[in-house]
Formats: structure tokens, C-alpha cells, sequence
């Protein structure tokens, strides 16, 4: 065998073993995106436990084969990078979908959501619900409120 079919073989494996730790994955456009950009983006992914790599399309496409995922090809032409989120399952998308806001450069084709292949409006929905944290202390406040206007009604009561 050619040693470029054996690279290609361990950037399969590299790339399948991503898919198979990953929540949630994203497959974004990046075209247009300067070097300072994506590096910019790609520290914002490392500060949040995420992963943002390009790989080649085809090599893609047989790690998700491989791993018994239906992928369309049509969400992975052109110029693709994928991001990975490990520990949150909307950190990856909400990252992509609010640095896209931003830059107006990106922009999210497709993900893989519980093991399946989501369509773009999956992955933008998924990228529009807040982070964990800000669901717990929104839960939190929400428990928290009657407790307080118990205890505001009681002191001024008491005055």
C-alpha cells in the first residue's frame, strides 16, 4: 500500500474516533474567513471545550459511513470545517452561529445532533438555546423569586 492511502487511513480513524466523542457536530462554510479570524475562532472553540478542524470532504464522508451515519454529499461540498462539541451539546453550534452574526462569513450547512444527521435548521435551533449555565441560573431565580417576595412581604409586615 501507498504511504498516502495509510495517511489517509489514520486521518479516517482521527476522524472517526472526533465523531464518535462529539455531542454535537457542525459542518460550516468558512469561505471568506482571514487567517486572524479563524485563529481568533479557533482559540474561542479551545476556551469552551470544543474543536474546530478542516478535513477533506471525502474523508468525512467515509468516517460517517464507517460509523453508520447517512450523510447527504451535498452537505459536504465546497469548502468545509467542522466544529466539535464534547461537553455541551450546543456550545459547538452557538459558537459557529454567533461568530457568523458577527463576521458574516460563516455559515452553517449541516451537524450530526444525537447520532443523526441534522439539517441547517436543526443545528441553528440547537445553537439558539442558551448555555447550561444560563439555564440553571435562569431555573434558580425562577425557584428563588417566591422565596424572596415571601421574605420582602414579611419584613415589611414586620415594619
Amino acid at each position: 500500500m501507498s504511504a498516502n492511502l495509510e495517511a489517509k487511513k489514520l486521518v479516517v480513524e482521527e476522524i472517526k474516533e472526533k465523531f464518535s466523542k462529539a455531542k454535537t457536530i457542525a459542518f460550516v462554510d468558512y469561505r471568506g474567513i482571514t487567517v486572524a479570524e479563524d485563529t481568533a475562532l479557533r482559540k474561542k472553540f479551545r476556551e469552551n471545550g470544543c474543536d474546530y478542524k478542516v478535513y477533506k470532504n471525502r474523508l468525512m464522508l467515509k468516517a460517517l459511513s464507517d460509523l453508520g451515519i447517512e450523510c447527504s454529499e451535498n452537505y459536504l461540498e465546497g469548502t468545509t470545517a467542522v466544529a466539535f462539541g464534547y461537553e455541551d451539546e450546543t456550545c459547538a453550534p452557538r459558537i459557529v452561529n454567533d461568530y457568523a452574526k458577527k463576521t458574516e462569513k460563516l455559515e452553517i450547512k449541516a451537524g450530526v445532533a444525537d447520532g443523526a444527521v441534522a439539517d441547517k435548521a436543526s443545528i441553528l435551533k440547537l445553537a439558539s438555546i442558551p448555555s447550561k449555565e444560563v439555564l440553571i441560573a435562569t431555573l434558580l431565580r425562577t425557584l428563588n423569586n417566591p422565596v424572596a417576595s415571601l421574605a420582602r412581604a414579611l419584613d415589611a409586615i414586620a415594619s
